[in-house]
């Protein structure tokens, strides 16, 4: 099976062709917009961050930002700094360039201030937009597609059906020699041995294990019951009752493939399958690592609703709830309520999600895109921060 992408020079494949400007402060997140809202066909990441991080908490932001430089979906990139914060334009400039892809950078206090810097910055984009222009798409196979799983806004119906219909989808990536992510580690309390039954040595089971016991330990010290976020409200008023069943749900999305490690936040899977991602259970900081870590398509299961997009990789909304579909049709592409109806089984459902993931991957624009949902927010290192 095959989809229709662009080839990069590392190697890797995109779904989209991107030209991303990337902001590395807070400070230069005016300067940042105003060259990527000169042309439609740029993109643009902007966060309240850049000054201040230390060790762990450094490293994650550096590796978000470049990552999402790196990601295959992004044919060139500009990124714009202020010049006296520690998150340096260079460096991070420097780590995109790794991918091979065209990369330039422009520092706010060497330019002569935001006007002079946002003219400048205009007059880059458009020779990478330029050169991202020449690449034309070609016929290239499932195994070089990354699949990022999320989920959020669930109800009963997500663990049912939902959650089950992309994890057909989800396996069927994985046999084709592709490689998909399942993520938010604090989603997995009381399904954790079943993840860690399927890793595929022991060591990766012990760290499953300990991704959900570091989580418990560190709520346990503020004096907080995580039973106060998880399951929300919104998960509580769908019909999820406990903790263990709306993870139970959770997993279901990545299939029954085995487990073959445990990624940090960002981290890029070292091989093929499926791999796990330690990060909690938010929905734009989930995305948002899924991408940096290289996923160039995500499937979102949903069974309230939820517009979240992200910034340069498509974001396919699955529902399980028909009302849920009925009500927020704008933003919903496929709805699998019809399981639930006896109109279509397990399998045919997720046959049908693999499909529009083909379709997807090959250029069909999903309704967050079309909306322009491009959401970006980083999972900062909280025990670090000061």
């Amino acid at each position: 099976m095959s989809f229709q992408g662009f080839r990069r020079d590392d190697g890797t494949v995109g779904t989209r062709n991107h030209v991303l400007v990337v902001s590395t402060v807070v400070c230069a997140n005016q300067v940042a917009r105003g060259v990527a809202n000169s042309d439609d066909n740029a993109r643009y990441i902007t966060h309240p961050m850049g000054c201040g991080h230390l060790g762990l908490d450094f490293m994650r932001v550096l590796l978000t930002l470049a990552g999402f430089g790196r990601n295959p979906n992004v044919a060139g990139a500009l990124v714009v700094g202020l010049g006296c914060e520690n998150m340096q334009a260079k460096l991070v400039a420097d780590e995109i360039s790794k991918s091979k892809k065209p990369v330039q950078h422009i520092i706010i206090q060497e330019e002569g201030g935001t006007i002079k810097a946002t003219k400048r910055g205009i007059e880059i984009l458009q020779d990478l937009l330029k050169e991202a222009s020449q690449s034309e798409r070609e016929k290239c196979e499932l195994s070089e597609l990354l699949l990022g799983l999320e989920c959020g806004g669930s109800d009963a119906t997500s663990g049912i059906v939902g959650n089950p219909a992309v994890g057909v989808a989800a396996d069927a990536i994985v046999k084709l020699g592709g490689t998909v992510i399942l993520p938010e580690a604090t989603e997995w309390i009381g399904a954790e041995h079943l993840l860690a039954k399927r890793a595929v040595n022991g060591e990766t089971g012990k760290k499953i294990y300990a991704a959900v016991d570091k989580y418990i330990s560190k709520v346990l010290s503020l004096g907080i019951d995580v039973r106060g976020t998880q399951p929300t409200p919104g998960n509580i008023e769908g019909g999820i009752t406990t903790i263990e069943e709306k993870s139970l749900g959770t997993i279901c999305k990545a299939g029954n493939s085995p487990v073959q490690g445990l990624l940090e936040y960002a981290e890029k899977p070292p091989g093929k399958g499926l791999y796990l991602m330690d990060e909690p259970g938010l929905d734009v900081e989930s995305i948002t690592g899924l991408v940096a870590a290289g996923s160039q398509l995500i499937t979102f299961t949903t069974g309230l609703g939820t517009p979240a997009g992200s910034p340069i990789a498509p974001v396919i909304k699955v529902t399980g709830n028909h009302r849920t579909f009925k009500n927020m049709e704008d933003n919903i592409d496929i709805d699998v309520s019809t399981i639930l109806e006896g109109k279509e089984t397990l399998q045919q459902a997720g046959d049908r999600i693999l499909k529009e993931i083909v379709e997807v991957a090959s250029g069909k624009l999903t309704k967050a895109e079309k909306l322009k949902n491009r959401e970006f927010a980083i999972y900062r290192a909280w025990q670090y921060m000061v």
